[in-house]
C-alpha cells in the first residue's frame, strides 16, 4: 500500500513538475515573441500600419475636412487684414508694405494646409526613426532567455507535492498574467494608432489657424500633440526594455515562489505605466 501511495506521489509530482516548466517556458517564450511583434508595430508609419485606413482617412480629410479649414482660413485672412488696417490708424498712416504683409502669411497659410499631410507624416517620419534606432538596442539587450530555467527542474523535484500544487496555481497565474499583459500592450499599440488617424483627419482645420497670431495657438498645440503620439511608441519601447530587464533578472533557481510573486508585481506595474505614456509624452512637450 505505501509503495503504490509513493508511485501515486511520484507521479503527480513528475506532472507538477512538468507543468510548472511548461507554464514557465512558453510564458517567456510568449514574452520574447511579443516584444519583437511591439517593436516592429511601433516602429511602422501611420501610411505603413494600415495603407487603406490611411488613404481613406486622408481622402474624407481632403474632400470633407479640407473645405472647412478653406473657410475657416478666409475669415482668418479677412480678420487679420481688419486688424492690419485697424492697427495704422483706419489708413491713415498708410504703408505698402502691410499688404505685402498680409500676402505673405495668407501664402504660408495656404501652402501649410495644401501640405497638410507631408507636415504631418513628417512628423511621424521623425518619431518612427527615433524608434525604430532604438528598437535594434532595446530588442538586443532585453531577450529573454529561458536557458537558466533548466536548473529549477532539479530544486522542483526535491520538493513536496503540496509545495509542487502551490507553485503550479501560481504560475498558471503568472502565464495568465502575461498573457493579460500581451492584449494590454495590444491594446496600448493599436489604440494609440487609431488615436493618430483620428488626429490625421482632422489636420486640415488646425493647420489653417496659423495665419493669426491669436488664433495659431491652435495650430501650435495641435503640432506639439502630434510629436506626442509620435514619441508615445518611444516610451512605450523603454517600459517594455525596463520590464523586459527586470524579469530577465529576476532568480528563479533561487527563491521560485518569492521569483514568481516579484513577476507578478511586475506585470502589473508595467500595465499601469504603459497607460501613462500618453500623459506623460504630453506633459513632456506642453500638449493639452
Amino acid at each position: 500500500m505505501e509503495t503504490l501511495l509513493q508511485q501515486l506521489t511520484d507521479y503527480m509530482k513528475g506532472v507538477l513538475v512538468s507543468g510548472i516548466m511548461d507554464n514557465l517556458t512558453s510564458t517567456f517564450t510568449n514574452l520574447n515573441s511579443r516584444l519583437g511583434e511591439v517593436t516592429n508595430n511601433l516602429a511602422q508609419t501611420p501610411a505603413d500600419f494600415q495603407p487603406a485606413v490611411f488613404n481613406m482617412i486622408r481622402n474624407i480629410s481632403e474632400t470633407v475636412i479640407m473645405p472647412i479649414a478653406g473657410i475657416i482660413l478666409t475669415f482668418i485672412a479677412c480678420y487679420e487684414l481688419i486688424q492690419l488696417v485697424i492697427a495704422h490708424n483706419n489708413l491713415a498712416n498708410f504703408e505698402t508694405w502691410i499688404f505685402f504683409k498680409w500676402v505673405f502669411k495668407t501664402f504660408v497659410a495656404v501652402e501649410l494646409i495644401t501640405h497638410t499631410f507631408d507636415i504631418t507624416m513628417a512628423v511621424f517620419d521623425v518619431a518612427q526613426h527615433v524608434v525604430s534606432q532604438s528598437g535594434g538596442i532595446i530588442s538586443g539587450a532585453t531577450t529573454i532567455d529561458a536557458s537558466e530555467l533548466a536548473n529549477v527542474q532539479t530544486q522542483l523535484e526535491a520538493m513536496e507535492l503540496g509545495q509542487l500544487f502551490a507553485i503550479f496555481i501560481q504560475t498558471f497565474v503568472l502565464q495568465v498574467m502575461f498573457n493579460i499583459m500581451s492584449a494590454i500592450i495590444f491594446v496600448i499599440v493599436i489604440g494609440r494608432m487609431i488615436e493618430i488617424y483620428l488626429y490625421v483627419s482632422l489636420a486640415p482645420i488646425p493647420f489653417a489657424t496659423f495665419g493669426n497670431r491669436e488664433q495659431s495657438m491652435i495650430g501650435q498645440n495641435y503640432l506639439r500633440s502630434l510629436f506626442a503620439l509620435g514619441f508615445q511608441g518611444f516610451m512605450i519601447m523603454i517600459c517594455i526594455a525596463i520590464y523586459a530587464v527586470l524579469i530577465r533578472n529576476v532568480a528563479f533557481s533561487s527563491d521560485i515562489i518569492e521569483s514568481l510573486w516579484y513577476a507578478l508585481g511586475i506585470s502589473i506595474l508595467l500595465g499601469f505605466t504603459l497607460f501613462k505614456t500618453g500623459s506623460i509624452c504630453k506633459s513632456v512637450l506642453h500638449a493639452h
